[in-house]
């Protein structure tokens, strides 16, 4: 049987939202490392001529035989910082656009992964980093133990793809001594290419495991107990005894206020003691008569006591009380089929005053 402490809830989306903050998203950085590997060895794959032209070129512009005679003939130091700064930013440019799309694939796939998201929690400064104990735990965790197993996998997966094209290409290797340097240069790079290709693509498989257990590891990591689910929606919707208080509180008021707008009122219509009704009309105000108070049962005494104390006509009509009060809400005029009977209420109650004859 399941236990209140037991983790065996889904996380609320507020749960979600708070781990989300802390930095804790659903991630692999298996995709990230094989999505940008393709792409950086899928752009060296359509720009792989002009690459190697450009490597080339560096050669023998910079450090041909030409430039090498320059050297022994006596170059200053600042010539050979100079020529040093120029093979440098010639290296930099003929890679650039490898790396560029290596820096964009990064960004955008975290961004397909995670989303927008900036947050400097997991950064701040925190004790149980730096404790032993919890570093030990860490350590043989089983965080650490997945981990370790697919770095292992990783190795044996990529050491047979390795040693495989290693065996194959052993015998081809001898014909690069006696062919120039620019003809070795290509085929040798062509044949690190291809390894290189043959490696990602063996990685897609693992990035797809790894991604599938970051989701079900993220999953059960964000799971709550019942008695958590509960604390969050009592912390949420607030506690039921303060929201008890509160209701009491505002119904208080709401009842003072009703209160103090009686003595102004033309008469009070009641059931004669089960509901009350307090109207009070003003011609140049409103149409209509307007219902400025209303109670039932121990709130109906009230407003008669009320309605006595400041000397308010009270009349008996127990249908027309009760369905003014249905119907009306405070503030509200009398509805328009309740014309009549109003009208002869006031009319008896002004008569009773003496305001008309």
């Amino acid at each position: 049987m399941s236990q209140s402490g037991d983790k065996t809830e889904k996380a609320t989306p507020k749960k979600r939202r708070d781990a989300r903050k802390k930095g804790q998203v659903r991630q692999s950085t298996e995709v990230n490392v094989t999505f940008c590997s393709l792409l950086m060895f899928g752009t060296l794959l359509l720009i792989w001529p002009w690459f190697t032209e450009n490597l080339m070129g560096i050669y023998y512009e910079q450090l041909s035989s030409h430039s090498l005679t320059q050297a022994v003939g006596g170059l200053s130091t600042s010539e050979v910082m100079a020529l040093l700064a120029r093979i440098m930013m010639a290296y930099f440019l003929t890679v650039l656009p490898i790396f560029g799309v290596a820096m964009v694939a990064g960004f955008g796939i975290n961004f397909l992964q995670v989303g927008f998201l900036f947050t400097t929690d997991p950064i701040k400064l925190k004790l149980s980093k730096i404790n032993p104990v919890s570093g030990f735990k860490r350590l043989f965790s089983t965080k650490a133990l997945v981990d370790l197993a697919k770095s292992f996998i990783k190795i044996v997966v990529l050491g047979i793809i390795a040693y495989s094209d290693f065996m194959v290409l052993i015998e081809e290797f001898p014909k690069y001594i006696g062919q120039d340097v620019h003809t070795s240069f290509i085929q040798i790079m062509q044949t690190a290419f291809m390894l290189a290709l043959k490696m990602c693509l063996a990685m897609i498989f693992i990035s797809i495991a790894d991604f599938l257990y970051q989701w079900w590891k993220y999953e059960k990591d964000l799971k709550m107990s019942k008695q958590e689910v509960k604390d969050e929606f009592k912390m949420m919707e607030g506690d039921p005894q303060i929201k008890g208080k509160i209701k009491a509180k505002q119904r208080q008021m709401s009842m003072m206020r009703m209160m103090s707008r009686i003595p102004e009122a033309d008469v009070v219509i009641t059931n004669p003691t089960h509901y009350a009704v307090v109207l009070k009309y003003e011609e140049a105000v409103s149409s209509a008569p307007i219902v400025v108070a209303k109670g039932q049962d121990y709130v109906a005494l009230r407003i008669r006591e009320a309605a006595q104390e400041h000397n308010i006509e009270i009349v008996e009509n127990p249908p027309l009380a009760q369905s003014l009060y249905s119907l009306c809400e405070i503030d509200d005029e009398v509805p328009a089929e309740f014309y009549q009977a109003v009208a002869d209420v006031l009319v008896y109650v002004y008569k009773q005053k003496g305001k008309v004859k």
